[in-house]
């Protein structure tokens, strides 16, 4: 377990369930592919978890900033675009990696791909008016 990172409340019973059990859980998730983004906060400073679902794309996982639709981004992201090195945790292996939001064609490629192969994300899209970012994290070499 990642002593230093802070996990919010509502999170906290997912992410213990998913690092008890290999990244496998139930309830809402069950069956989902989650992984746990460890990111650097943005104005404190403090290591924070977050599960999200996630799309395989080769070697990179995308996931979707979308804060169920809210009218603005989760902290998570916010805060990789001010430290875009981050830790991700599929399964029992914990990476370091780098998350990259997605720009253009590319970005609206993957979010169709996406919203396809998980139809919530496009109803997420459709009950805000600000794009949802896709977000790319590449494993670096090695582990944490």
């Amino acid at each position: 377990m990642m002593d230093e990172a802070t996990v919010a409340e509502h999170n906290r019973p997912i992410v213990d369930e998913f690092r008890a059990n290999d990244g496998q859980v139930g309830g809402p998730f069950e069956g989902a592919s989650l992984v746990l983004l460890t990111t650097t906060g943005a104005r404190t400073g403090k290591r924070t978890t977050s599960p999200l679902v996630f799309v395989a794309d080769g070697d990179r996982y995308l996931v979707l900033a979308s804060n169920a639709g809210a009218a603005h981004h989760p902290a998570w992201y916010h805060n990789v675009l001010a430290d875009p090195e981050v830790t991700i945790e599929i399964g029992g292996a914990r990476h370091p990696a780098t998350a990259v939001p997605l720009s253009g064609a590319e970005r609206d490629r993957q979010f169709d791909r996406m919203a396809a192969l998980i139809p919530r994300f496009a109803d997420y899209q459709a009950g805000t008016d600000r794009v949802l970012p896709v977000v790319a994290l590449t494993p670096r070499p090695g582990r944490t």
